[in-house]
């Protein structure tokens, strides 16, 4: 049997955050996504525990201010290409706007923590992105490359195959023969 689940990260990721802190009786404040006042210091153990609470869902504490601005930068580029309604602005603007620093500093940044460009993480998510509709929906490329604002089939599928090694409808196939080996 095979359930599909909807959601919105960043409302996941909120609640999780919350859940924990609750639980742990720790009054803070969200900041946004990756950053949270809290309203007293911490202490050794409550850190480690507080640690040990956030890895059960695979969030960890950076202790490293520019790891912590990467890790934003990611999650404001998922946001990005989720939200149709943000796409109106390219996305070096709409980083610098969100973050509160140029677009230069950023890549700059982003590419010495990651030894990767936010061009190439863009890339690599909306392909990831593209491999879940082929694989939970019946939509066809064309809307596919509409959804994730491709200016046509031609450049998804070059992406596609750059990223993955493969064309869209051969990773349909592999994907269907594989699951009508393995119907579960």
């Amino acid at each position: 049997m095979t359930l599909h689940l909807k959601y919105d990260l960043s409302q996941t990721y909120k609640s999780v955050i919350e859940f924990v802190l609750k639980n742990l009786s720790i009054d803070y404040y969200l900041v946004n996504l990756n950053e949270i006042r809290l309203k007293e210091a911490l202490d050794l153990a409550q850190k480690v525990e507080l640690q040990e609470q956030l890895s059960l869902f695979n969030i960890s504490i950076v202790d490293d201010q520019k790891l912590s601005l990467v890790q934003r930068v990611k999650l404001l580029i998922n946001f990005y290409l989720e939200h149709k309604e943000v796409q109106t602005k390219n996305v070096s603007d709409y980083l610098s706007e969100e973050l509160d620093y140029s677009y230069a500093y950023l890549s700059s940044l982003f590419s010495e923590a990651t030894y990767s460009s936010i061009e190439s993480f863009i890339i690599l998510r909306r392909v990831e992105m593209a491999k879940d509709l082929l694989l939970k929906t019946d939509k066809s490329l064309t809307e596919i490359a509409f959804d994730l604002n491709y200016s046509s089939v031609a450049h998804l599928s070059s992406q596609f195959k750059k990223t993955t090694g493969l064309t869209p409808s051969a990773f349909q196939r592999i994907i269907q023969k594989r699951n009508s080996i393995n119907p579960n």
